[in-house]
């Protein structure tokens, strides 16, 4: 039998006003340590040359509860103080990995505001739910049941722009096993006018939904641009901005879940093309278009579905040719402009539809890379 899957159930909770002044104030808390930390860590290594490790960190952690001006990191919980730590050694792992960036300093109005519980540090009896320095369960949503007997491993607390507060229980999830296999394989090309077109021929609309609600979103920001600066008025406006982000981010997640479930329960094999999507959104007359696609998003959902369910992704390169070759005879069609959205081959005069045939060629190639 296969290892379990971990698997993150995310709800809806309300807190009281008491939890949510503590939740508040160990959001900050986690913030403040992870930038002292950031800090700490850099000036080690630009003053001293010195590669510093979690558990520096950590003994840092300890001195600076005991100074007087950081004394209010003792009124929370020390656990999400030391997963911070932890969170900010991954981002350097991954910065040392040449995987990502120099981590960043989190600021207080567009970092979000989370802060982890491990096992030590919440109760979990009866499908109730209490943190620690908490004296009352949380008050969750139960919009879907958890697998019987799951036991959290890891909790996080959330809250997003637009007010919500949002629970993450991880779990051990024995109904995710792998999927009986099937014999068909399908390359994809990503695009704006429609969302993905697939090599069988089918083109997936691009819902928009940024688009749909642009006029509104484009409203409450004047309301918002007009309201003076730290006036609750502007609070407010603020509140409704975030809102509107917050229902396109929601239907956009749907559908791109629905979407990636698809492909994945349909095809062994899900080929897709390796994008450069930061390099991308350069082009400042698409970069809108790309972001509303969420294509880092879709691929994303489609890797850890694929390794839930025992499918198979391949990345093509980005520099392969997809929609200048043509997939009946190989020949490239150098003289090709954006522009144009069908051609015939000059070579065996088959008709192609640009991003059919691209879809195609991803296919071929990423089934010759396997």
């Amino acid at each position: 039998m296969g290892e379990v899957v971990k698997r993150a159930y995310k709800y809806r909770f309300y807190p009281t006003p008491q939890q949510a002044e503590q939740l508040n104030r160990t959001f900050g808390c986690v913030r403040k340590v992870y930038n002292l930390a950031l800090d700490a860590r850099t000036r080690a290594w630009a003053v001293h040359g010195q590669h510093s490790t979690y558990v520096q960190s950590s003994a840092w952690l300890t001195e600076w509860k005991r100074t007087e001006e950081l004394l209010f990191l003792n009124e929370v919980s020390s656990v999400p103080l030391q997963q911070a730590l932890r969170h900010l050694q991954a981002g350097f792992a991954a910065f040392w990995g040449k995987r990502s960036r120099y981590p960043r300093f989190k600021s207080k109005r567009k970092s979000r505001a989370s802060a982890e519980y491990t096992r030590s540090a919440f109760r979990w009896r009866d499908g109730q739910l209490t943190l620690a320095k908490m004296d009352a369960p949380l008050t969750i949503v139960w919009s879907r049941a958890l697998p019987d007997g799951a036991e959290p491993s890891t909790v996080t607390v959330s809250r997003d722009a637009a007010g919500r507060w949002f629970v993450s229980l991880l779990v051990e999830d024995p109904t995710v096993t792998p999927l009986p296999p099937v014999d068909t394989a399908v390359g994809v090309d990503a695009g704006i006018t429609s969302l993905l077109t697939l090599s069988t021929g089918e083109k997936i609309t691009n819902p928009r939904h940024e688009r749909a609600d642009r006029r509104k979103l484009a409203n409450a920001q004047r309301r918002l641009a007009r309201k003076a600066k730290d006036s609750a008025n502007r609070a407010k406006a603020r509140l409704a901005v975030a809102r509107i982000h917050a229902r396109i981010g929601d239907r956009r997640r749907d559908h791109l879940h629905k979407l990636s479930t698809r492909l994945v329960r349909e095809n062994q094999t899900v080929v897709i093309e390796d994008l450069s999507v930061r390099t991308m959104l350069r082009n400042h007359s698409l970069a809108r278009a790309i972001s509303d696609a969420a294509w880092t998003q879709l691929r994303s959902m489609i890797e850890y579905k694929a390794a839930w369910y025992g499918r198979t992704v391949i990345a093509v390169d980005r520099w392969h040719p997809s929609t200048k070759t043509c997939s009946a005879c190989g020949r490239i069609n150098t003289a090709m402009t954006l522009g144009v959205r069908a051609w015939t081959c000059p070579g065996c005069d088959a008709v192609h539809d640009r991003d059919v045939n691209a879809a195609k060629n991803i296919l071929a190639a990423g089934l010759a890379e396997r």
